[in-house]
């Protein structure tokens, strides 16, 4: 069932997240004990299956708010060695533990209530004060829905929206069980066990569908593609950034992590692509609060292409022992750059301008050692440039 709230509330810090979390779920607690404790007694002493049934939903409310209460516990914990991302899919598990439990109840409701509609006309006849003590359940679960998704939705948590939704399909589930104790009552035995099996269902339903929710986190899931799009002009419009071939995201409780492969200038220095990574990675965790980490990955070209990748060209050393040789009888060189583009390497050597005449003699010179390289080399070109030495 879908919440109604929208607002935009401001991020909490860990600790504050954490204290609030388990404020709200102690009065959860609360009012869950209390309502279990009278359905069971009402229900059991008013011969009502479906209200027995609902103080056993109400039973298993109480197991996941303290559920809820350890997750948020543990998921304020900062990160460590054993866990580098932090502690925040111990909601997720937790999620999914909640789910599953879900729907073993309500299956459970569900094939119980099946067994006693088989053998309906040996049932006592149900009593007013069960009709009483459901009415009163719709009241006190709709209340604590109320309040419990405010503070979920404040603080972003996966988990506590799961809880408040299990809250407010408690009252919704309530509300059949007023239907069927008052038909009950008026002489249809059967809707009250009839009451019992669609809650047992709805109690299925509900926890099946968070366990698969916190599954697809489990392995992964990427954000939603408006997200994704969001992040992606983040990262395009990073000055020094000139495009983006690959964007990968991935959940971890109310946040999510980020890898980018930004594409930049071939001929920049490190120190400036890292400066440009460093720059988009800050400028995506400004304008995206939901976002934990990213990393940056700097190409000077789209490397998609396995054919194009630099992994299968050889390193710098097998390069150097191609290339020197067709220096001799130039000076030692002062630095050797080597630009992987393309499939192939351009390979730019630095001498002392004082070891040459002029321009023209560089220029003659790269003619040289063009017609030199061999045949099928993966070295496009060689570049020879002066400069001042150190």
């Amino acid at each position: 069932m879908a919440h109604e709230h929208s607002e935009h509330f401001p991020a909490a810090s860990a600790v504050d997240r954490a204290s609030e979390a388990q404020r709200a779920t102690w009065v959860s607690v609360a009012v869950n004990f209390v309502m279990t404790v009278i359905q069971l007694i009402v229900g059991w002493l008013a011969h009502s299956q479906s209200l027995v049934a609902h103080g056993l939903h109400s039973f298993s409310d109480l197991l996941s708010d303290f559920l809820v209460i350890y997750a948020s516990r543990q998921s304020a914990h900062p990160a460590d060695q054993a866990h580098p991302y932090g502690h925040a899919r111990v909601e997720t598990a937790a999620t999914l533990i909640l789910g599953a439990s879900l729907a073993l109840i309500g299956g459970g409701i569900l094939w119980e209530s099946g067994m006693r509609l088989q053998h309906i006309e040996a049932l006592p006849s149900v009593e007013l004060s069960a009709l009483w003590v459901a009415i009163a359940t719709v009241v006190a679960k709709e209340g604590l829905y109320r309040y419990l998704i405010r503070v979920a939705e404040r603080l972003r948590s996966q988990l506590m929206i799961a809880n408040a939704l299990h809250t407010r399909a408690d009252a919704a589930s309530a509300l059949v069980v007023v239907v069927g104790i008052g038909g009950a009552l008026l002489g249809w035995s059967f809707l009250d066990l009839l009451a019992a099996a669609l809650m047992g269902f709805m109690i299925l339903r509900m926890g099946g569908e968070l366990a698969w929710g916190a599954l697809k986190e489990l392995i992964d899931t990427g954000l939603d593609q408006v997200q994704v799009e969001a992040i992606r002009q983040t990262l395009v419009a990073t000055p020094g950034v000139l495009g983006l071939h690959e964007l990968r995201t991935r959940r971890m409780a109310h946040q999510a992590l980020v890898d980018a492969h930004v594409m930049v200038n071939s001929r920049i220095s490190v120190s400036e692509g890292h400066r440009i990574a460093e720059t988009a990675r800050a400028n995506v965790l400004l304008a995206h609060p939901e976002v934990l980490d990213v990393l940056v990955h700097i190409d000077p070209e789209d490397d998609i292409d396995p054919d194009l990748s630099a992994s299968r060209l050889p390193g710098r050393e097998a390069l150097l022992e191609e290339v020197m040789p067709l220096l001799d009888g130039l000076p030692p060189p002062l630095r050797v750059l080597l630009h992987y583009l393309n499939g192939r390497v351009e390979v730019e050597v630095f001498f002392d301008h004082a070891g040459f005449a002029g321009l023209n003699s560089l220029i003659e010179i790269e003619r040289s050692l063009a017609g030199r390289l061999k045949s099928g080399s993966t070295i496009s070109r060689i570049r020879l440039a002066c400069t001042v030495a150190p």
